[in-house]
């Protein structure tokens, strides 16, 4: 049984591959978050390097192109918007920054994300009957 909610390693996760190192519908809240918390346009290296930190990802670099592919997907739904930046020196950057409908968005998301702790908590006793063990423990996040 794992501690925490992360695996420790790709073999750790390969006893139930299905677990998935990632939500990756989660990663919608975690970029809108990141945004928000910004406050200012953000590009996308900086958004990748901060969703690892974030508790959806635990520390472990999230895949970059998935990133940009929400990001993009979020571009289009009218959640941010985007702006090449030019500096004088160095390479351009595409910087996003989060619209009032991602905000609008971000709020939905609070209320959604407690609706899916209720239907997890639901599912794990469930399981445990099915087993017939009792509900063990919820795990603790401690992303080492």
């Amino acid at each position: 049984m794992w501690s925490s909610c992360h695996p420790k390693s790709d073999a750790d996760l390969a006893e139930c591959s299905e677990l998935g190192k990632s939500l990756s519908r989660l990663s919608q809240p975690t970029i809108l978050t990141l945004l928000a918390q910004a406050g200012e346009p953000m590009h996308g290296y900086i958004i990748v390097q901060k969703a690892a930190a974030s508790p959806m990802f635990g520390g472990k670099k999230p895949d970059a192109t998935g990133i940009y592919r929400a990001l993009k997907r979020m571009e289009n739904a009218g959640y941010v918007t985007s702006e090449w930046a030019t500096p004088e020196q160095g390479s351009a950057k595409r910087m996003f920054s989060l619209t009032q409908k991602g905000y609008d968005c971000l709020r939905r998301w609070i209320d959604a994300l407690a609706c899916y702790e209720v239907t997890i908590e639901e599912l794990r006793g469930q399981a445990a009957t099915a087993l017939g063990i009792d509900l063990p423990p919820t795990p603790t996040c401690m992303h080492e």
